[in-house]
């Protein structure tokens, strides 16, 4: 499964899907493309498991996962004393 995105958001602009029930799975992404529903809340949905459908759910995940940048940590060091 491949979920392209417009750059820099999530914005679904179409999938692939290469899986045997292919066709049952792409319901959700022309549903999220219709409703301009994004990756992040996709990820968020709840599906039954095991399905092939729950490979929406990982690929979303796995774009949240990607655009979380690490914190860093900003630390101030005094002059030392003369």
């Amino acid at each position: 499964m491949k979920i392209h995105v417009r750059e820099r958001t999530d914005r679904i602009l179409g999938a692939t899907i290469v899986a045997r029930h292919a066709g049952e799975i792409i319901n959700e992404i022309t549903l999220a493309i219709v409703a301009r529903i994004g990756l992040r809340t996709l990820a968020r949905v709840i599906h039954a498991y095991p399905t092939q459908a729950e490979a929406i759910k990982k690929a979303a995940d796995a774009y949240v996962g990607s655009l979380r940048k690490p914190t860093i940590k900003k630390t101030s060091r005094r002059p030392a004393p003369r």
